[in-house]
């Protein structure tokens, strides 16, 4: 985290008793300081990486504005390196004037090898900040080391677009939700679209057609397949209709899911015009004639919607999207909130996943 004030400590061939050490030090030379000095203590990261990587992490993690983290400690993956090394900072991002506090924010990267990867929980456990929930993230895979961290951890933070296998990416994200929160940054990526077709039926007179949606159609970048079908599972999950297997048909899903009174053609269509990940577009269309029509756009979400009488409209929905940085960030905000509508999503995206 960058920051107006900071102070380092590093180490070669260390250990996690004298990292936490280094850090209580630390603490309290900044308190006598300044007593303005105060330790943030709301949220604790581990994030497991490819030390080839970090850079591009890194960057990731300085974007995400106010939601950093309490404590983040870095674990840097070098597959032949047999001791541990370390660097410390703690930062605040103001100069505190008299009658004010700061709050500091630690990191803590440490250099592991693959053979470290079975017990990092024994170098994690001394290093996060007690009673502090925990939120566990590995952007680069290393599930071994995710089962390893997960005793230590509350939230799971993933994205389930990483999986180059859609189906294998829903059903690790269901095995870790029995044993964790998890928040999905594919599951983000569709908020937006979700909000507005929630608020396109939420006069009263429009919800009745919820029950005669006869077919959604959702665009996507060709790599965020997963953010779709979540989309679509939301859907399912919220409107009680029975999902099926999509078929794959020259890079398209389609497929159908049994509502209570119709059956409603579900497609999934790649858009090589999006280049950043998430959605592109949805159309949605009832029995009754209404169509409704969103697509991503300067500025936010460009909508169009036609009602029975064929009556249409176009408006903009000013800052829908929140982009790359926003998206962690958001992922972070949301480890210390609860998502009940996730859950039943992805057990019905899981359905419709080939």
């Amino acid at each position: 985290m960058p920051g107006v004030s900071d102070s380092r400590w590093a180490a070669e061939g260390t250990t996690p008793a004298a990292i936490e050490a280094a850090l209580r030090e630390m603490l309290k030379e900044r308190h006598a300081e300044n007593e303005s000095f105060s330790p943030a203590r709301a949220l604790n990261m581990v994030c497991v990486v490819d030390k080839a990587w970090s850079g591009e992490v890194a960057n990731r993690l300085r974007n995400v504005g106010r939601y950093h983290a309490s404590r983040t400690i870095v674990l840097a993956v070098e597959p032949k390196r047999t001791s541990l090394d370390a660097v410390a900072t703690i930062a605040s991002d103001v100069h505190p004037k008299a009658g004010e506090f700061a709050l500091l924010r630690e990191t803590v990267i440490v250099d592991v090898g693959e053979k470290h990867l079975p017990a990092l929980d024994t170098i994690v456990d001394p290093l996060v900040v007690t009673d502090l929930p925990t939120v566990l993230w590995s952007p680069h895979g290393h599930p071994e080391a995710v089962d390893v961290l997960l005793g230590l951890a509350q939230v799971v933070l993933l994205d389930s677009i990483d999986d180059p296998d859609i189906a294998d990416g829903l059903e690790r994200a269901r095995e870790l939700l029995e044993k964790a929160y998890v928040v999905d940054l594919a599951w983000l990526r569709s908020t937006p679209w979700r909000e507005r077709v929630a608020a396109t039926f939420d006069p009263a007179h429009l919800r009745p057609d919820l029950r005669h949606i006869s077919s959604v159609t959702v665009r996507h970048n060709p790599e965020s397949a997963a953010a779709g079908l979540l989309l679509l599972g939301w859907l399912a999950s919220r409107l009680g209709w029975q999902p099926s297997k999509l078929i794959a048909r020259n890079g398209t899903l389609t497929g159908k899911a049994h509502g209570k009174r119709q059956d409603v053609d579900l497609c999934l269509e790649p858009d090589p015009r999006q280049s950043v990940r998430g959605l592109a577009g949805l159309t949605l269309e009832t029995a009754s004639g209404r169509h409704l029509e969103l697509d991503r756009g300067p500025g936010g979400l460009r909508a169009r919607y036609r009602n029975r009488k064929g009556d249409e409209r176009e408006w903009t929905v000013l800052g829908a999207s929140r982009g790359e940085a926003g998206i962690l960030g958001e992922g972070i905000r949301q480890a210390l909130l609860r998502d009940s509508t996730y859950g039943p999503a992805l057990a019905a995206a899981n359905a419709l996943a080939p």
